[in-house]
């Protein structure tokens, strides 16, 4: 499994052809998700080989973006099923890597460990300190396509989003549940403003 030459072959093709109005869902966001999938998997003790599994779906999971929004996990999966091969990876692999990747579909439904690592990978940043600052790429990036015109909106729609939320593995829960819960409150004392 050539696993680097995988990655920096999506890599490369995202960062020259993402549209350039995706503020949110961008390289940096991607490389963001394969920060926090490779800390969550080591946390919960991913193997060497499942590690790497996990990791491709990180790179893969929103290369689906390249052709729209619209199920862009099914857009994502079509990908690495065409891609991958030519780096070793096998049917199995790939079927694994699928699976994580459609965990991500919100809302988040992962069948078994290595997709609720991706799933609480994808969302780490609400438990995290920089919450508000990709917050408001996801609301630039939400006003590009008119699903949100005010501030109102977006806080109201936060505030649905985060009280539905919930992670899946035990090192996400320790350790972003807290703060996403007073960032949950922080939004509510915005609206209520």
């Amino acid at each position: 499994m050539q696993f680097k030459k995988a990655g920096k072959y999506i890599m490369t093709k995202l960062s020259k052809e993402l549209p350039r109005h995706l503020s949110y869902h961008s390289v940096e966001h991607i490389q963001d998700v394969y920060n926090a999938a490779e800390q969550i998997g080591a946390q919960e003790g991913v193997g060497q080989h499942d590690m790497k599994l996990l990791l491709t779906a990180a790179w893969y999971h929103d290369a689906g973006f390249l052709k729209g929004a619209k199920d862009h996990e099914e857009e994502s999966c079509r990908i690495a099923q065409e891609t991958l091969p030519a780096y070793g990876y096998t049917e199995a692999d790939i079927e694994k890597i699928s699976g994580m990747i459609m965990a991500t579909k919100i809302p988040q439904s992962p069948k078994n460990h290595l997709e609720e690592i991706l799933a609480d990978a994808d969302l780490d940043y609400l438990g995290r300190d920089d919450f508000f600052t990709i917050g408001d790429k996801l609301f630039n990036e939400l006003s590009v396509f008119g699903f949100i015109n005010t501030d109102d909106e977006w806080n109201a729609l936060q505030v649905r989003f985060l009280e539905n939320h919930h992670y899946f593995t035990a090192s996400a829960i320790n350790s972003r549940h807290q703060k996403k819960e007073a960032h949950l409150q922080q939004v509510k004392d915005k609206l209520n403003k």
